[in-house]
């Protein structure tokens, strides 16, 4: 394994994993590791990000490490570390193109690294892909916990505007994979992360950039075709803990506040759907929390990592 020191500094490792080519060329994933001690501990944690973003969040590592888990985090490919020069930013054919990337860090995991107990934890659209990908190997005993931080689990506009989107994405997809669509998320939002703006967080603007990227044809298409799989129902055969806001608000001129609530993705949609990902779900709703729970402000982000701590005491093995 190619194994460098991360941007993150002291105590963060990078591991390059090839993940051969595509149509625009050579593509890789990067798996960011860092240890709770001078041995592998028995349980660790894959953190999985959402769209338009990367891992940058140390102090949850810090949470995770503090519990005794070894903390790694997989920047997919086309995203933050991974993203090449020639390369479309986020784009892919489907959400299943990500398979083999988590496949991979989680056989360094278990097998290279040791570890006995694992939980994937997922962000957003990385929660998506996280709860296909575990539904995809249950059974196998690869998981044994699902932490999905507002899970992208429906588009966050109206049943007439989601199935024009989604219609004309499909449409697009065979012939324009990297159409533009008229779709995105408001600036407001990462505005309100930024130390330089109007939040307390530093992060690269080059790989989680306050415009956003394109959203593109083929991207929303996928997205579709997972959120759908979702609706009619998963087997995950293993805990699942979703968490979300308690609101959302929509970011336009007449909201210009978009703190203290979900301002992405609908927070019902999760609270709907969130039952058909399998048999074993806890729900937790946050008053005050971001899309990002964890770089809500306080009190909020507490009460973030207490209800995570207390969920994964009582279902994860213990250490």
């Amino acid at each position: 394994m190619n194994v460098t020191a991360d941007v993150l500094g002291p105590g963060y490792e990078a591991i390059e994993l090839p993940m051969g080519r595509d149509d625009e060329g050579e593509v890789v994933a990067t798996l960011v590791r860092r240890r709770a001690g001078d041995t592998p501990a028995p349980r660790a944690v894959l953190y999985l990000h959402g769209f338009i973003d990367y891992f940058f969040q140390k102090h949850l590592a810090d949470f995770y490490v503090d519990l005794g888990f070894d903390f790694y985090a997989l920047d997919l490919r086309k995203y933050g570390r991974s993203l090449r020069p020639h390369q479309t930013p986020n784009h892919i054919g489907s959400l299943s193109d990500h398979f083999p990337e988590i496949d991979e860090a989680v056989r360094i995991i278990r097998d290279v690294d040791g570890h006995d107990a694992l939980l994937l934890n997922g962000h957003s659209t990385g929660g998506l892909i996280a709860a296909l990908w575990a539904d995809r190997v249950r059974g196998k005993g690869l998981v044994d916990g699902l932490f999905l931080n507002s899970p992208f689990l429906d588009i966050a506009e109206p049943l007439l505007m989601r199935k024009l989107g989604a219609g004309l994405a499909r449409a697009l997809r065979p012939r324009f994979p990297k159409a533009r669509l008229p779709a995105g998320v408001s600036d407001r939002y990462p505005r309100s992360l930024h130390r330089d703006h109007d939040g307390e967080w530093d992060f690269d603007l080059a790989w989680k950039p306050l415009p956003g990227f394109p959203v593109r044809a083929a991207w929303l298409a996928a997205v579709r075709r997972g959120q759908l799989r979702v609706h009619r129902g998963l087997g995950i055969d293993v805990p699942v803990l979703v968490m979300a806001s308690a609101r959302s608000v929509r970011a336009t001129r007449r909201v210009p506040d978009v703190t203290g609530a979900d301002a992405v993705l609908d927070v019902e949609h999760m609270a709907r759907w969130a039952p058909r990902l399998g048999r074993h779900v806890t729900l937790v709703r946050i008053d005050g929390g971001l899309h990002d729970l964890v770089l809500s402000a306080e009190p909020a982000r507490s009460r973030v990592f207490g209800e995570l701590a207390r969920w994964t005491n009582a279902y994860l093995p213990g250490p």
